[in-house]
């Protein structure tokens, strides 16, 4: 892991996103408060949040257990003066400290796979208030029936994602009402992600050349951008947004 946070350190995202996804998620929720307050799961180097912050002039609590991500965050934080609206925590998604019945809205940008997307779903909705939105993106199937390649890529890589229509049922099951969804574009994986850690893997491929368990790390992350490229249209970041059903 010590590893893996060097692959991504310094990077502006860690997965596939950009802001004009983000608005535009944070734009179906038509009867969220003027001044909501918001669980932002899994928050990394922050991008969403600055951006949640611009969108809504509620509070903001976001959760990561990597500290470094978090004082990147914070210094995000500070640069904008946003110090009295958005408010860290190095905690565990699968353990948040917060009390019921909290949050207007919980948003996790790349991150629910770490609960897996039904436990997720089901986990946090005992701090969503009556009314109250989630909206994430998980890593979907888009068409069934994906080549062996890539089937067996992310069996390794992901073994819970699932066909988008499965992600749907799920939300149905679990009293969510479906607000809607859309599949991140293309652009949020090859500008915001891959080629700002394509220039990451270089330098390290400089500074770790005479160690091959490390290089063989760094092929590994070569190889995930690879099967995008080539298998891109079977499976994709989709932007599912829903509402509580219980109401009362």
């Amino acid at each position: 892991m010590e590893f893996f946070f060097e692959i991504h350190k310094d990077l502006p995202r860690e997965g596939p996103g950009d802001s004009t996804s983000t608005k535009k998620a944070f734009s179906k929720l038509v009867r969220l408060p003027e001044k909501p307050n918001i669980l932002d799961v899994g928050c990394g180097p922050g991008v969403q949040t600055i951006d949640l912050a611009n969108l809504a002039e509620g509070t903001i609590h976001a959760v990561d257990t990597h500290q470094p991500f978090l004082d990147v965050l914070q210094q995000k934080i500070d640069d904008a003066g946003l110090q009295d609206r958005i408010t860290l925590h190095n905690q565990s998604m699968k353990s948040l400290d917060f009390p019921p019945v909290s949050f207007d809205l919980i948003w996790s940008e790349g991150a629910i796979y770490i609960m897996g997307f039904e436990n997720g779903l089901q986990s946090w909705k005992r701090l969503l208030k009556p009314h109250g939105y989630i909206a994430v993106t998980e890593l979907s199937w888009l068409k069934p029936d994906p080549p062996a390649e890539i089937k067996a890529f992310w069996q390794q890589g992901y073994p819970g994602m699932k066909q988008l229509e499965e992600n749907l049922e799920i939300i149905y099951k679990n009293d969510y009402y479906l607000i809607d969804y859309f599949v991140l574009p293309e652009t949020s994986w090859i500008n915001e992600y891959y080629q700002p850690m394509q220039a990451r893997i270089e330098i390290l491929h400089e500074k770790y050349k005479d160690e091959p368990q490390k290089l063989a790390t760094l092929e590994d992350e070569l190889l995930e951008i690879r099967m995008f490229e080539k298998y891109k249209d079977w499976y994709g970041y989709v932007f599912y947004i829903m509402q509580n059903k219980e109401l009362e």
